[in-house]
């Protein structure tokens, strides 16, 4: 491989075109579009005219065989994200590959297997993990100003109507396999990779159309030990009055809400916090109070860096694509370490795995068939 990666690129939909590709164009210096696969002829048109890939097809299947390129990235259909990653790693590609990587661990394991019969990297795709908002939230834990974190709220709601593939289990659909890999994987983050939590999640199939897959979901990971934090996560395409905040952190000495664009936290200092003695009693027929010297802090991202953002329901800032494909290059040409490991993300499926488990969901007969 030369300093410069050529690229192939399955797949123009939306994080195909809007993420991935727009992503390695303003990065020309070290990347290439070698080539890129679509089923739709227009996309082929913008692929040639706009990315100026060196060939395009209907199909990612000669692309793999035809060759001419180091890395293949799957965006295509969700379904295809198992067998085409397996393919193009057999094929002595490395592969970046889109959520969700896949259902089950089982069929995870598969993927890098592959990858390590082949000597070939797999790079799970994990955008949002790489946010400056997340991060920042992940400093203000580490610093220890919160106390013990004891409870995390996580909310990914809004209020919106659906009648497309995500709508369908048998392609892949639903709240959890769409949004779900980004809330887990930042509540892994959070719970702390060294920890495995119970699961419990409810889910409901609520789409006004003809869509089976769910569009409701609590879910709660937790600790018997509690040495982890609870975390709390709701992804519903069915709050009208949606939570203003995508966190929110209960600590011991304080909290922290916000999300991708402000943070505030505010804490206080145990040390120099009064002592009080306990009460048998109530005194004067009144609960304890007292005034506790907060600090208050926040954060802002700077409004140069929204520009460019996509999602629904989190925003997703530029510099999250930017910073992974910063990593892969470096990863592949310089050996560095890979920021998303796969096995984080074999955590991450297996909780959705266990989630789905727990929610089996009839299935419906569906009016329009889909050629994959």
């Amino acid at each position: 491989m030369s300093d410069k990666i050529r690229v192939a690129v399955g797949g123009q939909g939306r994080s195909g075109y809007n993420i991935h590709s727009k992503r390695l164009m303003q990065d020309t210096d070290r990347f290439t579009i070698a080539s890129v696969a679509d089923q739709l002829p227009e996309r082929r048109e913008d692929a040639e005219v706009e990315l100026k890939a060196e060939k395009v097809y209907s199909d990612w299947r000669p692309m793999l065989e035809e060759g001419g390129f180091d890395l293949f990235v799957n965006s295509l259909p969700s379904p295809l994200h198992v067998d085409a990653s397996i393919a193009a790693l057999n094929a002595g590609y490395h592969v970046i590959c889109e959520k969700p990587n896949a259902r089950t661990v089982a069929d995870f394991d598969r993927i890098t297997e592959a990858a390590d019969k082949n000597n070939r990297l797999f790079f799970p795709f994990q955008n949002n993990r790489l946010q400056p908002f997340f991060d920042k939230i992940q400093e203000v834990l580490a610093s220890g100003v919160l106390g013990d974190i004891v409870h995390i709220r996580s909310a990914w709601s809004g209020f919106r109507r659906r009648w497309d593939w995500q709508t369908r289990q048998d392609l892949w659909g639903g709240s959890l396999l769409n949004t779900g890999p980004h809330a887990v994987d930042q509540a892994l983050c959070l719970f702390g990779w060294e920890n495995t939590p119970e699961v419990f999640c409810r889910m409901d199939c609520r789409n006004p159309f003809e869509g089976d897959a769910e569009n409701h979901i609590t879910m709660t990971l937790w600790d018997p030990e509690r040495k982890a934090p609870q975390i709390d996560i709701d992804i519903s395409s069915l709050y009208t009055y949606s939570d203003p905040f995508t966190y929110n952190i209960s600590g011991t000495n304080g909290g922290l809400i916000g999300g991708a664009r402000e943070l505030k936290w505010k804490y206080f200092d145990p040390d120099t916090a009064p002592k009080h003695d306990m009460w048998l009693w109530s005194i004067d027929r009144k609960y304890p109070r007292e005034e506790l010297k907060y600090t208050e802090e926040s954060w802002t991202l700077d409004e140069v860096r929204t520009e460019g953002a996509v999602g629904y329901t989190l925003e997703s800032m530029p510099s999250g694509p930017e910073r992974f494909y910063n990593n892969v290059y470096d990863v592949l040409i310089n050996g560095a370490e890979r920021l998303i490991k796969p096995e984080q993300t074999r955590k991450q499926i297996a909780v959705m795995e266990e989630a789905h488990r727990q929610n089996p969901l009839p299935k419906k007969p569906q009016s329009l068939d889909f050629k994959l």
